[in-house]
């Protein structure tokens, strides 16, 4: 009996463990599938703004799209993939050149002028939120005359001095690094060293620097450096020398790129370093991407040069001779060189005409460059001039060019072009430390990019140069959204 009872006993006990086990699981899978439930049920949106050369869309917020299930795309239809799985550069920054000329500009506007120009390009809100920024080391075209900050044969640099800057361009660089929120990434670069440290004796015109100048010109960086930052402009880097190629009419000097690679190797980089300077990024070239492999080559595969380069500039230009865009270039040093980084360090459009200043084109160039360019792994994207005239200057040798805003002195008018706003559809909505993700077009007349901002919020821009308005999908995670897009437009999708 007390046998039978204890078998009873046993069983009721082994049943009750196993009605336990059963809950437990029962109830652990109804919290699984809890959870998975309310992943399923995050729905990502897409708020699109939109900028068109038909009606008033001005990076305007066009409305917010809710992602949806569809099956397998069809070769029919058009469709933009992003996958933000796949990760490449980071963004450095976007942003316009601050030139002696924009300053001078600037300061000939009303104070409510200058005030809403410093607003549109600097605000992150309000504006199209500017982080990057270039300058000039001594003048360069768009100065309204030639100048230095030394005396000449002052090779000790003892009259060093930027009292012309302090005039226009350093009030001018220190307000937009106050509508920017106290931070603007900051990169100067020569036009010319003095004309008496050249073989020329001529600032313009091209020339070499002379061999017993290299020091001196070395510690001239040093000490621009050191003089911005005493009056409140701090330098992130600096670029050895624009457009080393070109033989110009204004300001200009001669590299090849075994000069600039031994200048940067032997006393440049030297030079920063023995000066506390040493985070101070140097960036070779600063000329077109018909070069750019070449220069790349031949700089980057020396050690001893290459410890002290941050990366390699470019230009837009190259098509002058004849021919088109060679994004591809860029693509290729980015595949050889990974370690270094591309930045592009100027642009503009030039044979300036006041009546073709709202030229649509002129957008559509720097939608399509900025496109590319950060396909190809392009960190950081610099306009020239932020500011002009009506005539496209000031300008000391007549090489006047467009801007995206002009200001009309004689009118008193602020005119904002196509550029401006092809320009924000990037600078606003993609930041710093962003990571460029992988964005695809089915359609060839669909442009796009895309990057994830550091809280996580993806934008993919999309450009239309057809005339008539398109029908398309964006893809993320196995889901889509439909939208359309006008003619001869650009969008920027902000996807959370």
């Amino acid at each position: 009996m007390v046998n039978v009872l204890s078998y009873k006993i046993k069983q009721h006990n082994m049943r009750k463990q196993i009605l336990l086990l059963i809950i437990t699981l029962i109830s652990g899978n109804l919290h699984i599938n809890a959870i998975d439930s309310s992943n399923s049920e995050t729905v990502k949106t897409a708020k699109q703004y939109t900028t068109s050369e038909s009606g008033n869309l001005r990076l305007s917020y066009v409305g917010e799209l809710k992602f949806e299930s569809h099956n397998q795309p069809i070769e029919t239809e058009t469709s933009i993939f992003i996958n933000q799985k796949n990760k490449f550069q980071t963004l450095l920054g976007i942003g316009g050149a601050l030139t002696d000329a924009s300053a001078e500009t600037f300061f000939k506007m009303p104070v409510s002028k200058q005030k809403e120009l410093m607003k549109s390009y600097y605000d992150p809100q309000a504006g199209i939120g500017y982080t990057l920024a270039r300058t000039s080391i001594n003048s360069c075209d768009f100065s309204s005359g030639s100048y230095t900050y030394v005396t000449d044969k002052d090779a000790e640099l003892k009259t060093f001095n930027i009292s012309h800057d302090l005039k226009y361009r350093i009030p001018f660089i220190k307000l937009a690094i106050k509508e920017a929120g106290g931070q603007l990434t900051l990169y100067a670069s020569p036009w010319s060293p003095p004309a008496w440290m050249k073989d020329n004796n001529d600032m313009l015109h091209g020339g070499k620097l002379l061999p017993i100048y290299n020091q001196a010109w070395a510690n001239y960086y040093v000490k621009f450096i050191r003089e911005y930052e005493k009056n409140g402009i701090p330098i992130w880097g600096l670029s050895v020398q624009n457009e080393p190629m070109a033989k110009q009419t204004w300001e200009s000097c001669l590299y090849t790129a075994g000069e600039e690679r031994d200048f940067v190797k032997n006393f440049l980089g030297p030079t920063l370093h023995k000066s506390g300077m040493e985070d101070k990024k140097i960036i070779v070239w600063d000329h077109n991407r018909d070069l750019l492999v070449q220069q790349a080559n031949d700089i980057f595969s020396d050690k001893e040069a290459a410890k002290y380069i941050w990366g390699i500039g470019f230009h837009w230009y190259e098509d002058w001779s004849g021919g088109t865009q060679q994004f591809e270039n860029t693509q290729r040093v980015n595949e050889a060189y990974p370690d270094k980084n591309l930045l592009f360090t100027e642009g503009c459009i030039g044979k300036f005409d006041l009546k073709k200043v709202r030229n649509w084109k002129n957008g559509e160039r720097y939608g399509e460059s900025m496109i590319k360019d950060f396909n190809n792994g392009t960190v950081g994207w610099t306009d020239w001039n932020i500011l002009l005239d009506e005539q496209g200057g000031p300008n000391h040798v007549q090489n006047f060019c467009f801007a995206p805003v002009h200001f009309n002195t004689k009118t008193g008018e602020l005119i904002y072009n196509s550029e401006f706003y092809y320009l924000g559809h990037f600078s606003k909505f993609i930041k710093p430390g962003a990571r460029r993700i992988s964005a695809s077009s089915s359609k060839s007349f669909l442009l796009t990019t895309a990057f994830q901002n550091l809280d996580g919020k993806i934008a993919v821009v999309v450009m239309n140069k057809r005339k008539k308005e398109m029908n398309f999908l964006i893809w993320v995670d196995g889901k889509s959204i439909e939208s359309k897009i006008p003619g001869r437009s650009i969008s920027t999708f902000m996807i959370k």
